[in-house]
């Protein structure tokens, strides 16, 4: 006669030790998914598809780029307002980057920072005649995609859509921002000598309206 008690007993641990077995996988796979986890804060960059444009990416790592282009090719303040005064779409030709509704020239001075205007300085410069206005943008507002536009290899070929291409300006002028202009006191640059090295629109040969990518205060 069979032992219906016995059988019981001896099936129990069999049932344990396959309960036992089991919780212990759930709990190894558990363990591995928390280690290979990556908590990711919605909203940050990291949280952003592969193929979404980063302004703050592109504005870190282009900026440099911008700054030595525009630092190479600058030429001084008084040796451009002569050549513009002579023939302007000569001194476009030679010293400019084609831009939107005027070419981009990059330029370079050292001069004293009149009045400013919503963080806009005047600037007198040696040598360059007083019918030249020249201004300068220190912030916090920098206005404009002449960074973008600086160098003629930022394209609009190169983005998604017409949003991504101003965020590129956007970003630019934000990365200069930080490792430029956070360096002064914009408040109070008046009767200052400056040493900018920056890039304007030519539109009006006797208004430049400069974004700086150095300005140096003495």
């Amino acid at each position: 006669m069979s032992n219906p008690a016995g059988a019981t007993m001896n099936i129990r641990p069999k049932r344990r030790l396959r309960v036992t077995i089991v919780s212990a996988a759930v709990l190894v796979l558990l363990a591995a998914m928390a280690i290979d986890t990556k908590v990711v804060k919605i909203g940050s960059e990291a949280d952003a598809p592969p193929d979404v444009f980063s302004s703050e990416a592109f504005g870190a790592a282009q900026f440099p780029k911008v700054q030595a282009a525009v630092e190479a090719r600058a030429a001084s303040a008084d040796q451009l307002a002569t050549a513009i005064a002579a023939n302007k779409d000569a001194a476009a030709k030679q010293y400019g980057v084609p831009g939107g509704i005027g070419p981009e020239m990059s330029v370079k001075f050292t001069g004293v920072a009149g009045a400013a205007k919503s963080g806009v300085y005047s600037v007198t410069v040696p040598g360059v005649p007083s019918t030249v206005s020249i201004r300068v943008q220190t912030g916090p507002a920098i206005n404009g995609t002449d960074l973008r536009d600086s160098t003629g290899t930022i394209t609009f070929d190169q983005f998604t859509n017409q949003i991504d291409y101003q965020n590129a300006g956007s970003a630019l002028n934000k990365e200069m921002k930080a490792q430029v202009l956070s360096k002064i006191d914009n408040g109070n640059l008046t009767g200052k000598t400056l040493s900018v090295v920056g890039v304007f629109q030519l539109i009006n040969p006797n208004s430049w309206l400069v974004t700086p990518v150095k300005l140096d205060v003495q």
